[in-house]
């Protein structure tokens, strides 16, 4: 088991942790797309009431924010926005921060959020209704909407990579982390496991459900040590699962 090393200089970028990120796309649309996720041990993302605040540790806070100093885009849905109000920069470590990205299909979003409203980084606004074409400091975007509800993640990479957007880091929440899987649109998956149980709460994956676990997904990883928490990283390669094809 590999521990992944603390500090903010430079020498991070050459740990193999981050050469998905680094490497060349292998999908058509010319994406590398990571899924992050932190959960408890009973795969919990927040509690009931929605708070998140923190599932994983300092140093997966770092991890996360060193994936997206190596992204050129950051997507989360509108519940992650409106339950944790995020900046999606890289304040804790050394790099640039990537273009936010807000899938919020039926705009339901205020403007009082730190994304659109902070004079950070840019913002793209993804939604599937019409409607004017800035949001506070965000540009919004018109994406095609899928059947099963939200916007289709496929649609998303490619208004993304229209952009010149081609390493995306989709970071939550789990319900827009589990679209992106079930459609078959991640490379690769990095989920944290922090020694917590929860009993309760918002679940990391909600996917349709196999008829015996046979029939489900299995996945190979290669495990990591962050501080007292254990990232399982995993290689999709665009796979999806079963029940979702």
């Amino acid at each position: 088991m590999a521990q992944a090393a603390s500090g903010s200089d430079a020498a991070w970028r050459h740990q193999p942790l981050y050469d998905a990120m680094l490497g060349p796309p292998v999908a058509a649309d010319g994406c590398v797309v990571l899924g992050r996720i932190a959960q408890s041990l009973d795969g919990r993302i927040a509690t009931s009431s929605g708070r998140s605040f923190w599932i994983g540790g300092e140093a997966d806070r770092l991890h996360t924010h060193r994936l997206r100093a190596l992204a050129d885009a950051v997507v989360v849905g509108a519940g992650t926005v409106a339950a944790d109000d995020p900046q999606l920069t890289t304040r804790l470590c050394d790099g640039p921060s990537p273009v936010r990205v807000v899938i919020d299909t039926e705009r339901r979003l205020g403007p009082r959020h730190r994304v659109f409203a902070d004079g950070g980084p840019p913002t793209l606004l993804l939604c599937g209704v019409a409607g004017p074409a800035t949001f506070g400091q965000a540009e919004a975007v018109p994406v095609p909407r899928c059947p099963r509800g939200g916007l289709e993640p496929l649609a998303v990479l490619a208004a993304l990579a229209a952009r010149g957007l081609r390493r995306v880091l989709v970071e939550g929440g789990g319900v827009t982390l589990s679209r992106f899987l079930a459609a078959g649109a991640l490379d690769r998956l990095h989920v944290t496991l922090a020694p917590l149980l929860l009993g309760a709460g918002v679940p990391a994956f909600t996917l349709p459900c196999p008829a015996q676990p046979a029939d489900g997904m299995r996945l190979e990883w290669t495990e990591h040590r962050l501080g007292g928490d254990l990232l399982l990283d995993i290689a999709l390669r665009r796979a999806r699962p079963p029940a979702c094809a």
